[in-house]
């Protein structure tokens, strides 16, 4: 490699190794550990990148959006150069196919890209402006002023299922720095030589682009306890995290239990329900072979995997169970991304099939211990589904589970009682889905992104994605993690009362040097006041 793989901390411009302790990544298709040694962080370390990020920010903060930009753009640049490299160690360490990796990268650049667009626009600064009325009566209008600034020091954890993506470059970070957020990222213990050699590419795009140090740093540790220590250091302002439940109400807990509580924006994943009205079995429309392939889509490892499907009882449903249940046993087994991942794939697997009215539709098993997933479909009656809360469970891996309901009333019943989620799908006519208007509202509530005729695997990162949803999906449905809005979780707004002209920041100044659109008393305009 060009940039060997040293396993320490990356601190600002620097590395560090004052840890003692060491850990491994392993590749999930050998099951033998991958060559490299990792320090784990230390208190100090993790300090020392907390009181870097803030000093970075005191200058970060106010640079021209055009230069957030060109460090965004930077490294995309890297990425694409090492590309080989990273895409090696990351095949490595998460036993993904080639093509899942370059595609992966892929969108990393474009999102990179795309929240340099944002930086460079200064759109996400929202600038209202009120001009003051000092003839008003009975009281004269004050001039009031308002637009968006950075929080501070952000802290990401990688997500073990998009080491690209979602990690150390990751929508996160991208969108963190692109309004003037220093970033410092917990890289995931699973592929802590990935999260390396993405991360040398950040430092080196700092490096080239004059950001001030400390604006990027990154953390290994195998354990809880150093997202623990940066979520409560004092300089951070804001969590970014993608992963399970479990995970991300521990780091909720520990951001609202600090002396001052920060938000933590954690997406948990979904079980992301599917109502299947009775056109959509027909087979000609190919819809039972279109889910098998979304079920099974990456060894079902996708927090959008639909793990749920609900229909109307009938032959055309029957029908189509099976159609769905055969091209699932015919996709065969895949790599997941851990032994742990898969050891935990298994046993939730067979406790489904073991619970109450749950039959099991699929033939093939996984051979017990090893890191491979075989996808499986079971069927259970929305009655015995209702009343059995472990059958809600979010099952991480290609597994889907069908709601068999007596008629429209039954499934508005079943729907009804589920938890919020990240996405929810219809399937059928367009006759059909005008008629199911009320399951159509009760699915909005429900979820974050609603899809008609479509697969949820696949999250496009466009302005218009919303990829987050009501509790537990998420810690806050207000927000997504991926499209360009994902810059509204690292800003607050600030309102200036009667500020001199020559003090306002350049968003509200009278002549718009920035020539951006903004709210002038009322009125969307780009022209000076």
């Amino acid at each position: 490699m060009q940039y060997p793989i040293t396993g320490r901390q990356l601190l600002g411009f620097s590395e560090s190794a004052l840890g003692k302790n060491t850990f491994q990544t392993f590749n999930p298709q050998t099951g033998s550990p991958t060559p490299w040694e990792f320090r784990e962080a230390t208190d100090s370390e993790v300090h020392t990148a907390m009181e870097m990020a803030v000093s970075a920010f005191k200058t970060y903060m106010d640079l021209p959006g055009k230069d957030r930009a060109a460090f965004l753009r930077a490294i995309a640049v890297q990425l694409e150069e090492q590309q080989e490299d990273l895409v090696t160690v990351y095949m490595q360490e998460s036993g993904l196919p080639q093509g899942r990796a370059r595609g992966e990268l892929g969108r990393t650049t474009g999102q990179l890209r795309a929240f340099a667009a944002v930086a460079e626009s200064s759109s996400w600064m929202e600038v209202r402006i009120d001009t003051a009325q000092p003839d008003r009566t009975p009281l004269p209008k004050p001039d009031i002023r308002k637009c968006m600034r950075p929080l501070g020091p952000v802290i990401v954890f990688g997500a073990s299922n998009f080491p690209f993506a979602f990690s150390t470059a990751g929508g996160d970070t991208a969108s963190a720095l692109a309004v003037g957020c220093p970033v410092v990222v917990k890289g995931h213990p699973m592929h802590a030589g990935t999260s390396e050699a993405v991360g040398q590419c950040i430092q080196r795009a700092a490096r080239q682009t004059g950001m001030p140090e400390g604006v990027f740093s990154q953390l290994q540790g195998s354990g809880t306890g150093l997202g623990a220590s940066l979520v409560k250091h004092p300089a951070a302002k804001a969590v970014g995290f993608t992963g399970s439940k479990a995970g991300g109400l521990a780091l909720s807990r520990l951001g609202a239990e600090r002396k001052e509580p920060i938000p933590v924006f954690a997406e948990m994943g979904s079980i992301n329900p599917v109502v299947v009205l009775p056109s959509a079995t027909e087979p000609g429309k190919g819809w039972a072979k279109a889910y098998a392939q979304s079920v099974t889509l990456g060894a079902g490892q996708f927090c959008t995997n639909p793990g749920l499907l609900l229909g109307i009882k009938g032959s055309g449903w029957t029908a189509f169970s099976k159609v769905l249940a055969a091209e699932v046993d015919a996709v065969g087994t895949a790599c997941m991304l851990h032994s742990n991942i898969a050891a935990q794939y298994q046993s939730l697997r067979a406790d489904f099939f073991a619970q109450p009215g749950v039959t099991r539709m699929t033939a093939k098993n996984d051979h017990e211990g090893d890191t491979r997933g075989t996808g499986a479909v079971g069927m259970v009656s929305a009655a015995e589904f209702r009343k059995n809360a472990s059958l809600k469970r979010e099952v991480f891996g290609p597994f889907t589970l069908l709601v068999t309901c007596e008629d429209r009333e039954d499934l508005m019943r079943t729907l009804a009682g589920l938890e919020g989620q990240l996405t929810a799908s219809l399937l059928g006519n367009e006759a059909e889905i005008q008629s199911a208007s009320p399951v159509v509202a009760l699915l909005g509530e429900k979820a974050g992104r609603l899809l008609i005729n479509g697969v949820p695997t696949g999250v496009e990162v466009c302005p218009g994605m919303h990829h987050g949803g009501p509790f537990p999906a998420t810690t806050d449905s207000r927000f997504t993690s991926v499209g360009t809005d994902a810059v509204k979780r690292w800003i607050r707004p600030l309102s200036y009362q009667n500020l001199p002209a020559g003090i306002l920041p350049p968003a509200l100044k009278d002549d718009n040097p920035l020539g951006i659109l903004r709210m002038v008393n009322g009125q969307m305009t780009a022209g000076p006041i």
